[in-house]
Formats: C-alpha cells, structure tokens, sequence
C-alpha cells in the first residue's frame, strides 16, 4: 500500500489524532482489510483497544444493501486478524453476510454486546435453534442484544413465527439485561403481536431494558403484566391503539418502571380510556416519552393543564418529560370553546415549562380542529399531520415529514419555512387537495437532503412546485410516489424542461391510476431501471 498522496504527501507525516479522524470515518472493514499489517504505526492506531472495543462488521453498511463483499476480505479478517484482536472487544455488529465467519473459529471472552443487522427470519432461526456459537453466545454471555430483521416477502405464518422468535431469544438470554428487537418489511416497520401467546411464554427475571415494535395496546399491557419480572425500562412503539382484544388488567401498580417511552403515530380514539389509565400506575417513573396523534370527540385539545391534572400529578419522581402530541378534536353535538394557541402556552407555562412548541386552528371546521404540542428541542424522527398553522423552529432530528390539511392550502411561504426548520428531511408526505392561492414567482427553496417524496394526495400545484427544479430543488430525490394524471400535467406528458432534470434522477416512482407509457416515458426518466 502507498502511504503518499496526490501531491507528494505522505500520509504518515499526519498527526496520531487526525489520522484517528480519518479512521474514524471509514468503514470498519475496509480499515482492517487494507491498514493492518501496512506498518506497525498503522498497527498500533487500528488495533488499539479504544477503537476495535466496538467492532462493525456489517457488510450491508458498506454495499449499500447490495450483495456480499469478497469472500477474499472476510476471510482475511476472521483467520488472521479477529485472533489479534478477540479479547479485547466487547461490543460486536454483524449481519447476516459476516456473522458466521466471525463467529466460527473465534472466542470473544470479553464481548457483553452483539448486534444482529439485517437478518431474515428464515437464515436467523437455525442459528438460534441449532448447536451453534451463537446460540452459545446468548446463553451464557451476551447482556446486551440487538435484533434488527429485515424481510421483503411476508406470509401469514410469519407474524407467529417472529412472536416465537421473540420469545426464543428471552428464554435463552439467561444473563440478558437489555433487548432491542425490531423487524422491518420492506424497509418499513412491521411490528409483532405477542398477547395472544401462554402465560408461560416471553419471560424474564434479568431483563431491565426492552426496546420493541408491536402491533397493539394488548402487546403493552402484556409486557407490563409482570413476566418481565425485573424491567424498569420500556420502549415501545405501538402500530395502532384500538380497542383491547383481550382483558389484560390496566390498573395494578407498576412501582419497577423507571423509564418509559410510548410512540404510536396513527390516530386513536382511545387516549383517555387506556393510555391515561396506563400512564397513572407508574409512581416511580423518572423519564417519560409521549409521542401521540390523539382524536377527541366533544372535548377539548391535551394542553398543560390536562396532562398536569390527569396524568403528571401521579409521577412524582418525573424529572424528564419529552412528548409530541397532535390532538384532532370532533365537536358535533357540544358547543366548546377551545383555547386559543396562547392559551396552550399559558397552560404549560404556569406549570414550569418554558421550551414548549405549538400551534393551533383559529376557528372551527367541518373536518375538526387541530392541536399540536411538542417539547423543545424536538427529540423524534418524524413529524406527523402538520397544517398550514405550523409556525417553525428547530427539528434537526426530524427525517421523516407529513403535512395534511383538508382546509387551506400549502403556500410558498411554509415550505420555505420546512427548508430551515427541517434542514436534514429525507422523506416527505403531501396530502392536502386546496390550490395554492399566491401563484407568483419566488425564490428557489432547495431541500438537500429529501430523498422520498409522496404526492399521492396533492393538489397539482405542488407537484409543479415539487418537480420544477426553478420552483424547488431537490439534489438528492431518488423515489416519488403520485398519480399519473398530475404526473403527465405536471410535465406537460413528459416534455416539460423545466422539470426534466427532477424526473430525470429519479430511481423508483410509484404511479397510481392506469396508463399506457408513451414513448417519451423512458427517456424522460432515464435513470428509473423500469
């Protein structure tokens, strides 16, 4: 390997520290590959304990979901250098292209934490249910597991066979502390349901930490029915909060639980009837996480006041309190005033809380009013059901957006607003039918980062705002969902210049309504592999 550079610069008159940089940066095993055994300086930094602590072998993260690296490198890693290395690394990522050639011939005597990236069910079951190393690894070593599945395909057996996977690992963990388990269904999340399985399944008495998707309320309650005798920690995402399929109880105290964290991002009827009821048995709670689309019918919007009176008043130890809630409220039969968005301020405020973002509709509709209240700075990854209301701020954190109004339109100005607001967006969801009323020129906005949007549900406005590289720029957009009649209008049946370029970057498009493609079609999205 050359150490010098384009201009005659070798590499090793760098720094200890910015070569640790560059390292840094780089994918794990493209370091091991190509800078062990180079010379002893690049020995030293690479195989230093600090940094090979924590191994990264995932090959998926440097294909880029394609196919698996060389045999030749992965091999050369396992024999010659894991030997090197094994005890000195206590955390370990694989997926399912390196795990069984890392884990074939080598110990790990002080690894407590493995990762499985990127697994089907079929490939990780055998491994789990066989004479394996790693099956070895869960009995009687690993705290700390993270599984993450990933299938393209479904059937209707798999929801059971991920409830029994899910419970396979639990009783296998007999040091297990913390759990992770997620799965993905192509590329979108596909919780389990588990509250249906025997009282004698999914049990744990070491289990502090569990991180889970799930598909109901019932799951929740049947994690929290004392099974995991020792949890204190629960992270849940729940798909939907319907009505209870079972009669799981509700009311006995949950003194353990120190940390919860509740997400469900579809709307529920049922906030007041079980996640308050929830949320009032956890005396001992000291970090609390709401994200919550709530619809409320002849009532009023979740405020400060509501969730001091009804929910907060019972957690005296809470000494963090993170939440994003949208409230969508339904007053047919009762005439109610609803506050104003200085009164939601007011209403937290009074209470102590300062960083508190919101914003609300001024007068009533036929479709209901909206409320959203958010705790500064915004911790989640989505932000879902904004309105033409929303007044800005910081969301950093934020890559996935919803925007949705049934009354008044989009207008330049909010999507301006979105550009600074979410600097790092990469998913974007447009459903509002009304057409913008200021149709005059403005400044080009540019999101850098979007690289999915839908315009199913779109006014035709925004699909020319969208696609016109004059209006908006979108550099990195790769896939676009929308119909074919805004489609074919909004290039002028695909010969509009001004939005050839977006069309033309385009790697996936998703159209609705039936077509037959005109010749142009091909040429004008060149770069989607039809």
């Amino acid at each position: 390997m050359s150490t010098a550079g384009i201009n005659g610069i070798n590499i090793l008159d760098l720094s200890d520290e910015i070569l640790l940089a560059v390292i840094n940066r780089l994918n794990m095993i493209d370091v091991l590959y190509s800078l062990v055994g180079v010379n002893q300086r690049f020995d030293r930094l690479v195989l230093d304990p600090l940094y090979i602590q924590h191994l990264d072998l995932m090959v998926e993260s440097l294909l880029k979901n394609s196919f698996s690296v060389s045999k030749q490198v992965l091999d050369r890693i396992c024999e010659e250098i894991l030997p090197r290395i094994n005890n000195k690394i206590n955390k370990l990522i694989v997926d399912r292209y390196s795990m069984e050639c890392v884990l074939r011939d080598v110990v790990y005597p002080q690894l407590y934490s493995l990762t499985l990236a990127n697994f089907q069910r079929v490939t990780l079951l055998p491994y789990l249910t066989g004479d394996t190393k790693l099956r070895y690894l869960l009995t009687d070593q690993i705290t700390h597991l993270n599984v993450h599945i990933i299938d393209e395909i479904i059937t209707e057996l798999d929801d059971e066979n991920e409830s029994n996977l899910f419970a396979l690992i639990l009783s296998m963990g007999k040091h297990l502390t913390d759990l992770t388990f997620n799965q993905w269904l192509c590329y979108k999340k596909s919780p389990i349901s588990i509250f249906h399985m025997p009282l004698t399944s999914c049990i744990s008495s070491t289990l502090i930490k569990l991180n889970i998707d799930v598909n109901t309320f019932d799951d929740c309650l049947y994690l929290l029915d004392g099974r995991l005798h020792s949890l204190s920690t629960l992270i849940i995402n729940i798909l939907k909060i319907s009505a209870p399929l079972s009669n799981i109880d509700n009311t006995k105290q949950l003194p353990k639980l120190k940390c919860f964290s509740l997400i469900t991002y579809l709307r529920t009827y049922f906030y007041d009837s079980l996640v308050v009821p929830l949320l009032c048995r956890m005396p001992n709670i000291e970090e609390l996480t709401l994200c919550l689309s709530i619809i409320r019918t002849e009532s009023t919007y979740i405020d400060g006041t509501h969730l001091y009176d009804e929910i907060l008043i019972h957690m005296p130890q809470l000494n963090k309190f993170i939440f994003s809630i949208n409230t969508l409220v339904f007053n047919k039969n009762v005439r109610i005033n609803l506050p104003s968005n200085n009164d939601i301020q007011h209403s937290f405020s009074r209470r102590g809380y300062q960083q508190i973002g919101s914003y609300t509709h001024d007068k009533s509709t036929e479709t209901g009013n909206i409320c959203h209240v958010y705790s500064f700075p915004y911790e989640f990854h989505n932000f879902f059901y904004m309105t033409s209301h929303f007044q800005g701020g910081m969301f950093d954190k934020v890559r996935c957006l919803i925007m949705t109004d049934l009354e008044n339109p989009f207008e330049y100005e909010l999507f301006q607003i979105i550009s600074h607001s979410f600097p790092f967006l990469q998913k974007l969801a447009i459903c509002n039918y009304q057409p913008q009323r200021k149709q005059y020129s403005f400044p080009i906005i540019t999101f850098p980062y979007l690289l999915i949007l839908n315009l199913q549900r779109a006014n035709i406005d925004y699909v020319v705002q969208f696609l016109c590289d004059t209006k908006i720029r979108l550099p990195c957009l790769l896939e676009l969902t929308i119909t074919y009649e805004s489609l074919a209008m909004a290039t002028n049946s695909f010969t509009n210049n001004e939005t050839r370029l977006t069309c033309a970057c385009l790697q996936s498009i998703v159209i609705y309504g039936s077509y037959v493609r005109p010749e142009n079609f091909r040429t004008y999205f060149s770069s989607w592999k039809i």
